[in-house]
């Protein structure tokens, strides 16, 4: 199933995607939630009824009126995480990126997946992000896949992992580099320089779908892996491009390790970390390394940023200045 939440009056509301159309799920069937939350409180509850339902839609024995898909406001898929992780999961673009710098690749990357928090609360779907004057110094996208979880669980081992999965979307890890760079310097955060926006969606898509793309894990890993192409591209020019099958560290691992002592929530989003080529911070350091006459890109005002995923769909959002000058870079002391 492809699960949308869109504005229907104001108001989140859960849909089937099919063939260009949304399917209201409690219009389809009473006994269904109308939102993406109440969904995922009760996975274990509606998720045999939620498949049934979408295949007397297919078949039409259900007749219910969908609406296009292109008229409707989307929102994120999962509208208000109960929090946001984003783990650290692709050798190939950790390696580059400390390669760019001239530094050794951190031994540590390799004996266990790592994570951090960002702003749960910043979390958003298609459509424009609005950017203060901060985040235009070096403002970056991140080219990543995410999961949602669908049910309660504590020290959960990676065997098991893949069964909190509700589904997979295309994530966004929007970057302010300046303001992360500075920040870090502390070995704290990142804070700044991601909590301003994370963008996911355009749907939920749940593991059954992916069944086809599954592929093993790499070597001494554990858990689903999936062969799907992943691509970036900013205002009609691709300029990133991985595969979500390189994934060192699988979701089930990263599953293992953000559960060691603490409860895992429905409704909690966790990011892969970005693709090798996966946003401008590497592609830069790259293309510096091979030419020191190299020009840096980075996003600016009225760009659009277009992900795609296969099976994941199409993620797309435009990059909007806010209409001011104030700088918290300017607040820091002499």
């Amino acid at each position: 199933m492809k699960l949308v939440t869109y504005s229907n009056e104001g108001m989140p509301q859960l849909a089937f995607y099919l063939d260009g159309k949304l399917y209201d799920a409690n219009t389809a069937n009473y006994r269904l939630p109308d939102t993406m939350e109440q969904l995922l409180q009760n996975w274990e509850a509606h998720i045999e009824l939620m498949k049934s339902t979408e295949t007397d839609i297919k078949s039409g024995k259900n007749h219910v009126t969908g609406i296009t898909y292109s008229d409707a406001s989307i929102l994120a898929p999962v509208p208000n995480p109960t929090s946001c992780r984003d783990g650290y999961a692709f050798r190939q673009h950790v390696a580059a990126a400390r390669r760019n710098r001239k530094v050794d690749m951190i031994a540590e990357f390799d004996q266990y997946p790592i994570f951090y928090f960002t702003n749960h609360n910043a979390i958003q779907g298609p459509g424009p992000i609005p950017c203060m004057p901060d985040h235009f110094k070096k403002l970056d996208f991140e080219l990543e896949a995410a999961i949602v979880i669908c049910k309660k669980g504590r020290n959960i081992k990676a065997q098991d992992a893949d069964q909190y999965i509700g589904g997979y979307m295309i994530m966004n890890d929007m970057s302010a580099r300046t303001l992360q760079m500075e920040e870090m310097l502390l070995n704290l955060g990142p804070a700044k320089g991601k909590d301003f926006s994370t963008v996911i969606g355009p749907w939920v898509v749940t593991p059954d779908e992916l069944e086809p793309y599954k592929v093993s894990a790499k070597p001494n890993h554990t858990g689903n892996a999936y062969n799907l192409k992943m691509t970036c591209k900013v205002n009609g020019i691709q300029v990133s491009e991985g595969n979500m099958g390189d994934m060192d560290w699988t979701f089930a691992e990263i599953i293992e390790r953000c559960s060691y002592g603490v409860d895992i929530l429905p409704g909690d989003v966790i990011g892969s970390g970005t693709v090798g080529t996966g946003c401008f911070l590497e592609l830069n350091g790259t293309g510096k390394l091979n030419d020191p006459n190299y020009q840096e890109q980075w996003l600016k005002d009225g760009d659009v940023v277009e992900m795609e995923i296969d099976g994941l769909g199409h993620l797309s959002n435009t990059i909007v200045a806010e209409k001011t000058d104030w700088s918290i870079l300017n607040l820091k002391k002499k």
